[in-house]
């Protein structure tokens, strides 16, 4: 059995963070730094407007903006896989005023699909807060006679090969979880790649195609409508918008593979500056419109509130190694 936890490995690319963070720490901080900010933020997000990241990252920015007392924006610049956005806010000025609202594609998916990327996320950029969570869901068309995940594994080892699983592409988020439950499960489903995923969902409902992992988001509508019959969550805890709904590591031990959003700084960015930002971030996490509307949006907030920037880089290490370990066990090779 596949185990996904991943061990706290340091290769040089990983002990890279950990050098920068340290670097940062002991940087002198600028006198402007303490009177930041004097001007507007952006926020940079790799997704397009109106997405649910995208209104994630605007309820949390006009919280920011409350608290800094200082408008902060968000400049969408979707495109090639993140590739774009991250580039971007990896080339901008280290001075306060632009961070990265980062996913988890950018930071350690893309590193191990992508042979030549145009920024480094472990040099490139300095952690200021881990903010949410992105969770996923396996779901099954209404009229497949399956209720859970070991009846599911039951039935495609009964006729290996005949239940295919719509995914996002076959190297994104949803297509890696469907490759590595095959790995984990011993079964044989047949990967159903779509470009654009609302269309991989419509197709789970007529039954076209019999499973699909989705975001909560887009997923559980259908799913209380009863168009759509939710299999197993695909994360480390319950989902608060099924709280029973069993979670594939109830039946596969470890199994633990989510997208979320990390608030990150071009690397140099002042130590101080990156406290502040995260001690407002920390703020926005906890007010009351923020918490209500992040499950809406598919998303979780950790309930014991934002933790430190040396905490969001340690779980950034962590997940790099993750994503390290589970696309050398799954034979997926960097294009």
């Amino acid at each position: 059995m596949m185990h996904f936890r991943a061990a706290h490995l340091f290769d040089r690319g990983i002990a890279a963070i950990a050098a920068a963070l340290g670097l940062s720490v002991l940087a002198l901080t600028p006198a402007s730094a303490q009177n930041w900010p004097q001007r507007n933020i952006t926020l940079i997000v790799s997704q397009s407007a109106g997405a649910s990241p995208d209104v994630m990252a605007r309820m949390i920015t006009d919280r920011l903006s409350e608290t800094l007392k200082q408008g902060v924006l968000v400049e969408n610049k979707p495109g090639a896989d993140n590739i774009v956005g991250a580039t971007a806010a990896a080339r901008a000025a280290p001075d306060g005023y632009t961070f990265f609202f980062a996913t988890s594609a950018a930071l350690v998916t893309n590193p191990f699909l992508t042979k030549s990327l145009p920024y480094d996320p472990l040099k490139d950029f300095t952690p200021v807060a881990l903010v949410t969570r992105s969770n996923q869901m396996l779901v099954a068309s209404a009229d497949l006679p399956v209720k859970t995940l070991p009846e599911l594994i039951a039935l495609d080892k009964k006729d290996p090969g005949k239940l295919s699983i719509a995914v996002d592409g076959p190297r994104n988020l949803a297509g890696v979880t469907a490759l590595a439950l095959n790995k984990a499960a011993g079964t044989s489903f047949t990967l159903v790649p779509y470009p654009n995923i609302t269309v991989g969902l419509q197709d789970v409902v007529a039954g076209r195609v019999q499973l699909g992992i989705f975001s909560v988001s887009i997923a559980e509508a259908l799913i209380r409508d009863g168009k759509l019959r939710a299999i197993a969550g695909i994360s480390a805890n319950r989902q608060s918008a099924f709280p029973d709904l069993p979670i594939a590591a109830e039946t596969l031990p470890g199994f633990d593979l989510y997208g979320w959003f990390m608030v990150m700084a071009p690397t140099g960015t002042p130590v101080e500056i990156v406290n502040k930002m995260n001690q407002a971030i920390a703020a926005a996490a906890k007010d009351s419109r923020v918490a209500a509307m992040a499950p809406k949006l598919g998303f979780e907030i950790d309930a014991k509130g934002i933790g430190s920037p040396a905490e969001a880089a340690k779980f950034l290490v962590d997940q790099t190694a993750l994503w390290k370990k589970t696309t050398s066990d799954l034979g997926i090779e960097r294009q």
